[in-house]
């Protein structure tokens, strides 16, 4: 057999390393198209002047252009059969990077759960993106419940690793240059507010929306080598409880932050994923919305030109924010299709 259908929940072994295949090269093209399908305008990764200006060498990728490439590796082997993303946890953006710069993508599998129907597991891995000389970009766990090929089949060891709740702002604030916080201009940033102007409580409706179509998600998950069938094969997803494709989640997240930056203009760079929840799906026609809370402020030992914002940012579709849609009881307001806790940097 030539062909790879894929792996089901009972191929996966705890402890097994995973090394994905293609390693990609970034460029300005995939920039360029990254900025046409989100439409971000954090200053930092827009103008090498303004960049060159505070302290890096030329802007860096967006950091989800790098998460979604890194992502796109590992799922031909971890997710190609799996109904849903389920969620991230001890995300950390190691080190910027540039156009031109190599990423490549290593899993190691730390937790496997049969669901109780036996057609399902979860599978829970840590996945590891690094440059053409093996430096750390960045590191994040997901799990994803994925289809078992045999529902008789029964795998060797099952166990449900734990996540650290928070991951500490500090241990990644190296990720960035010293930056010089008085050559950031903010009027040309887009937003006069710093780390200090932020309170632990408060809650930003971004205002705008944007709505997906079906030509953009797809566009999107090419670039990114995203190879999941329910975003692309829609014969087959007739036969699914929807009907259609799904929407990559990683479009939701980048739209959401892209959406941020009505609030949070000067929030130019993210430091971790504490964690993440696909709440709903999103299909193409729907408008996507946010909002944020921020949880928390850190200073960072030796680092006077930043600061870290926790945030919780909340997308919806077919739902302005206004009224910050958020958990209702047990569940969660209809509308709202990601629920996303992470930690962003932002100059003094």
């Amino acid at each position: 057999m030539k062909t790879n259908p894929g792996r089901f929940f009972e191929d996966y072994r705890l402890g097994e390393t995973i090394r994905h295949a293609t390693p990609r090269t970034v460029t300005l093209g995939d920039v360029a198209l990254y900025t046409a399908l989100y439409g971000p305008r954090f200053a930092v990764q827009s103008s090498d002047a303004f960049a060159r200006a505070i302290g890096y060498p030329q802007s860096p990728l967006d950091d989800l252009l790098t998460f979604h490439v890194v992502f796109g590796k590992t799922v031909p082997d971890i997710s190609l059969n799996a109904l849903a993303n389920l969620g991230y946890a001890e995300g950390g953006f190691r080190r910027p990077v540039y156009p031109g710069e190599t990423l490549s993508t290593v899993s190691e599998v730390i937790g496997l759960k049969e669901s109780s129907n036996r057609q399902t597991g979860v599978v829970y891995v840590r996945s590891t993106g690094s440059d053409a000389q093996g430096e750390t970009v960045l590191s994040y766990c997901r799990w994803v419940l994925v289809k078992k090929r045999d529902p008789e089949a029964t795998i060797a060891q099952e166990h449900v690793p734990t996540f650290a709740k928070v991951v500490d702002p500090a241990d990644l604030a190296s990720a960035l240059p010293p930056l010089n916080p008085g050559a950031y201009d903010v009027e040309l940033a887009g937003s006069p507010h710093r780390f200090g102007d932020y309170v632990v409580g408060e809650k930003i409706d971004h205002v705008d929306g944007m709505t997906v179509e079906e030509a953009e998600h797809q566009i999107a998950t090419r670039l990114y080598q995203n190879t999941a069938k329910v975003h692309f094969d829609g014969y087959a997803a007739k036969d699914t409880r929807f009907g259609r494709r799904l929407i990559y989640g990683g479009v939701v997240i980048s739209l959401a932050r892209a959406l941020s930056f009505n609030g949070l203009g000067n929030a130019f760079a993210l430091a971790g994923i504490n964690a993440g929840r696909h709440v709903a799906p999103l299909f193409a026609g729907d408008t996507v919305y946010a909002w944020s809370e921020v949880l928390e402020t850190a200073d960072l030992p030796g680092r006077t030109d930043i600061g870290a914002l926790r945030l919780r940012t909340v997308a919806t579709k077919n739902q302005p924010c206004g009224n910050h849609p958020d958990k209702t009881g047990e569940g969660y307001d209809p509308s709202v299709i990601l629920d996303l806790d992470y930690w962003a940097f932002m100059p003094r």
